[in-house]
């Protein structure tokens, strides 16, 4: 009887949830139904899912609408079969993708009934495959219609969006907000009707009962679809075979593998038989073609001379070692397949494949050039309605006042958690209504947005199973999510980008072109071993480095004493939320520097983690104890570490789990209490720490990053400062160029580049930090002098770039021109008398006898260096001159960081420039901050100022501060315990700078 439900996945529309539709079409008998959301696909599988498992058999369309035409119904479509289902996919994406309106006719359908909304005379313009749909509210006009043709070619069409009356208010705040309106001007014709809301089976049949060949027609319509999906652990909706054929398939993947083997471990007997192992486990789970998929993606970043790294668990595989996937030999650091795949796992393997931020959009091209579009899309993703935000735009939706909204937002009567506020006798009605609405609203579907690295590649077209559409960045995404491709066991690959391969690629370029050397970064077995290396990690002196350049982990390395790759692995999860926030990651420390004396919770633990000192440090330690310890099997511990991860946790088996956990380690004889600090400690770090094989993949980067640092710290830190996106911001690199002996120098015309270069141990900056000037200007001026020769003065530059007076200033004060050997304030004089009293540029025309350049004679008027600071901070974003020169005052504090060590327990000021500022809450929840500074000479300190310090001196910009406190010390480690913050005065005069003198 239903062949029109909506879901929230008609965004601003809908109000049920997908669960929430099924359970009442069960609850109220409904033995079938259409999903058709609006201009949407989302729900599909999850409600052919559920409908499955609530005995109801699914039927999927989709309800076809201009959402800029008031959102009417152009027509609905509803699927015989899943051919049906991809036509009307494909109908939808070519409009999706084109922007092109809706017809108020449907193409022709072999596989798909339409529906047309009721109007006077459409009954005569039926194909065989079309019907007209009668609403209740159009009952009353049919006794007009030919009835031979009403009875043949007429459904009841009963739209169900809202459970009810509250739902259809609901549904009224959405289409307000969509229109960006006031709930009191929102115009009928663009809502819904209160007749979507739900009617039971009896209601709909006293409303036809006039015309019961409507619920017939509509009966027998139904009759004749179905939708057939498999959800089952082995039914895999990835692509079948990648060389064309199953045999192929696994001939080519053995081949490459015993190659790779040959090259990883030359043939060694043990590493064979592991690897014939996993190449037959990885057959058996019809996962050949996935893994020759993601080798295909290697071999041809190979060939373009891509950096990537493949993590994930997929580094527990010596097949994908072999492949090349991963850098991570399993066998050194002792990692399990089964943590990868295994013969009870239903759950896909793994990869996590990192680019180059320059790098990515073209491997993500390239999948979808071999595997054709048909074929390959990125995943969505829904970004969802939070409560607060909601909260805002209800106020709005309401008429209230921003600061109203403003205020009520921040207070703490306003509480996501429906029934927990004591004070809302303090609020009004509309106040109490937000609040209520917030919460009903809150993680409904806002709008479809890309997923951040997943693609994939299916085996029957794309369109067999979902809409798609293109966002800006170009790819073709489709309408489920992560989640629900996961369930249809459409597994994806994870094409990721991050800045650290960026950092490595562009330093071997660098270095090549100012010392003409060329660099192999993938000794990593030789790095692993270099002294250099380590002395760098075991003293925090890894600025820059990927992964380990946070104060943080910097840190945490001096705390370990780490000085070898297996401590760095450890620190790399330690590093992690779950491991520090849990306790555990002192306690590792601890227990580290304890020479085995220490407690754990039970002799099994530690037996079962030596590794780590008793401490659950990776993902798979999850695994290793519920096995171990609690004596679950492997795939129950497994899923058991899946069902702690907070994503997870929404699903209906883990309590069940949980239980079966307590009854377990009851079964073993631990008493109560072990076994819920054993949970205690899984459940504090499972879902946000590293599985080991992550944390290895990271720790190589970090090696070959700090290689690069510590041979070659110039070339490495101008690769840094043009990647962006680094732990800081440009002006901390650049000072550690310097500190590395580089000669920093401003933008010049005639020796910058767009991106900042190095000559020798001179670093230019580019014209891309120089804020407000023109992209186009900034690339003219290198594309200009690479064909033409340097600039000869002001004029030959102006009449070969002609930028506006306006770019010219910034140009000359950001000391771009000071190769003509003038100050900066001639050269503006200069620049008037050339431009007048225009703004426009130079005339483009070239002069048919060129004149010699115009010559000024002006007085020599001086610069400072404190005109020059205040020009360079205004243009760059940070003066090239030490801040604390800018001071206006010599005081530089009782110590330098160099001499804390010496000073522990003392009371004393310390001067430091503020880089970098992390705030956190105590156990009590209050906010507490951590700064981190460098003083005069370059070094660097670390400073806590706890809550009560925090209050009354928060860190709130930066600049350069005198703290009072006292020195502390931990694990050798010192820091500056904060009493009190005096932020210093600098200036900018050069009066200030002579009474100093």
């Amino acid at each position: 009887m239903l062949l029109n439900c909506h879901t929230y996945y008609s965004y601003k529309y809908g109000t049920f949830s997908v669960k929430e539709l099924v359970a009442h079409l069960a609850e109220n008998e409904f033995d079938t139904a259409v999903l058709t959301d609006i201009n949407n696909t989302s729900g599909a599988w999850d409600y052919v899912d559920y409908c499955q498992k609530a005995g109801v058999r699914p039927i999927l369309g989709i309800d076809f609408r201009n959402l800029d035409d008031n959102a009417a119904c152009c027509y609905i479509g509803i699927a015989k079969d899943n051919e049906g289902f991809m036509e009307l996919n494909d109908h939808l994406s070519y409009h999706l993708h084109t922007g092109e309106k809706f017809g108020s006719k449907a193409p022709v359908f072999q596989k798909a009934f339409i529906i047309y909304p009721y109007k006077p005379g459409i009954l005569k313009k039926l194909k065989a495959n079309e019907y007209v749909g009668i609403q209740p509210k159009d009952l009353n006009r049919l006794i007009m219609e030919d009835q031979d043709l009403l009875r043949k070619k007429a459904v009841a069409l009963v739209p169900l969006s809202f459970k009810n009356n509250e739902d259809f208010y609901l549904h009224c705040l959405l289409r307000t907000m969509d229109h960006n309106t006031l709930l009191s001007k929102l115009d009928k014709k663009d809502t819904g009707s209160r007749q979507e809301c739900a009617l039971s089976i009896n209601q709909i049949l006293e409303l036809y009962k006039q015309y019961p060949f409507l619920l017939t027609n509509t009966q027998a319509l139904l009759e004749q679809c179905t939708i057939d999906f498999d959800f089952g652990p082995k039914a895999h909706k990835n692509k079948k075979a990648f060389s064309g054929s199953l045999q192929g398939d696994r001939e080519l993947l053995y081949a490459e593998c015993m190659k790779g083997l040959e090259y990883r471990y030359n043939n060694d007997p043990e590493a064979e038989k592991r690897l014939l192992h996993e190449i037959e486990v990885i057959h058996k789970l019809e996962f050949t073609s996935y893994f020759l998929t993601v080798w295909d993606i290697i071999k041809y970043a190979d060939r373009m001379g891509y950096y990537y790294v493949g993590r994930g668990s997929g580094a527990n595989s010596v097949a994908a070692y072999c492949l090349k996937i991963t850098d991570v030999d399993p066998i050194e650091l002792n990692l399990y397949f089964e943590r990868f795949l295994n013969l009870h796992r239903n759950s896909p393997p793994d990869f996590d494949i990192d680019f180059s931020w320059k790098d990515r959009d073209d491997i993500i091209d390239y999948l979808f050039r071999k595997h054709g579009n048909a074929h390959t899309a990125m995943l969505g993703s829904h970004n969802t309605f939070q409560f607060r935000a909601v909260a805002r735009e209800l106020g709005k939706v309401y008429g209230l006042p921003k600061s109203e909204i403003d205020a009520f937002i921040g207070a703490k009567e306003l509480d996501s958690r429906i029934g927990t506020h004591k004070t809302a006798s303090l609020m009004d009605k509309y106040k109490l209504k937000i609040q209520y609405f917030s919460y009903r609203l809150a993680r409904f579907p806002h709008y479809l947005s890309v997923h951040a690295c997943g693609v994939v590649v299916s085996d029957a077209p794309i369109h067999y199973f979902s809409a798609t559409q293109v966002p800006p960045k170009g790819f073709q995404i489709t309408h489920f999510d992560m989640y629900t491709a996961d369930k249809m066991k459409l597994h994806k690959l994870d094409i990721l980008s991050q800045r650290g391969l960026g950092h490595i690629k562009d330093s071997i370029q660098i270095i090549k072109q100012n010392r003409g050397e060329d660099i192999d970064v993938h000794q990593v077995a030789a790095f692993k071993k270099d002294t250099l290396l380590n002395h760098l990690l075991m003293h925090g002196k890894t600025i820059g480095c990927f992964y380990i350049e946070s104060p943080a982990m910097r840190q945490l390395m001096r705390k370990l004493d780490c000085n070898n790759y297996l401590t760095l692995v450890a620190a790399s999860s330690i590093i992690r939320p779950g491991v520090s926030e849990s306790g555990m990651a002192r306690e590792y420390i601890l227990r580290h520097h304890s020479n085995g004396n220490y407690k754990v919770i039970h002799p099994k633990i530690d037996e079962i983690l030596g590794e780590t000192y008793g401490v659950m440090v990776y993902q798979e330690d999850v695994i290793k104890v519920a096995h171990l310890f609690a004596g679950l099997s492997l795939e129950e511990a497994d899923t058991l570490r899946r069902a702690m991860a907070w994503k997870f946790r929404v699903d209906d088996g883990f309590k069940q789990i949980e239980d079966k956990y307590y009854a377990s380690c009851k079964a073993q004889g631990y008493t109560y209490e072990v076994a819920q600090e054993v949970w205690r400690q899984m459940e504090g770090f499972a879902g946000f720490s590293f599985c080991k094989a992550h944390s290895a993949s990271y720790a190589v980067e970090s090696y070959q990053s700090l290689f690069l640092k510590a041979y070659y710290p110039m070339e490495f830190m101008v690769a840094v400062i043009n990647n962006f996106g680094g732990y800081y911001n440009t002006e901390f690199y650049v000072n550690e160029a310097r500190r590395a002996g580089a000669r920093i120098h401003p933008p010049c015309v005639n020796r910058s580049q767009y991106l900042t270069t190095i000559d020798g141990i001179d670093i230019y900056l580019g014209f891309i930090h120089v804020k407000s000037l023109e992209n186009d200007i900034a690339q003219d001026i290198t594309i200009e002098k690479e064909q033409h020769g340097y600039y000869l003065g002001l004029e030959d530059f102006c009449e070969r770039i002609k930028p506006g007076m306006e770019q010219l200033f910034i140009l000359v004060k950001t000391g771009a021109l000071r190769f003509t050997g003038k100050t900066k304030k001639q050269l503006l004089f200069e620049s008037l008398f050339l431009y007048g009293n225009k703004k426009a540029p130079l005339a483009d025309k070239a002069a048919l006898f060129p004149e010699p350049a115009l010559t000024f004679s002006f007085p020599r008027i001086k610069q400072s260096t404190r005109e020059d600071a205040l020009q360079e901070i205004e243009l760059l974003g940070f003066p090239l001159c030490s801040r604390f020169d800018l001071l206006v005052n010599q005081y530089r504090g009782d110590i330098k960081a160099i001499d804390m060590v010496n000073n522990l327990g003392q009371k004393v000021t310390m001067v430091g420039y503020l880089t970098n500022t992390k705030t956190s809450t105590t156990r009590h929840g209050q906010y507490m901050q951590f700064g981190s500074f460098m003083d005069d000479e370059n070094g660097t300190f670390e400073a806590v100022l706890f809550p009560q310090v925090y209050r009354q001196y928060p860190l709130l910009e930066k600049a350069v501060y005198a703290l009072t406190g006292k020195i502390t010390e931990e694990f050798g480690v010192t820091s500056l315990e904060v009493h009190s913050v005096e932020k210093l005065v600098i200036s900018f005069k050069e009066e200030d700078a002579r009474q100093l003198a």
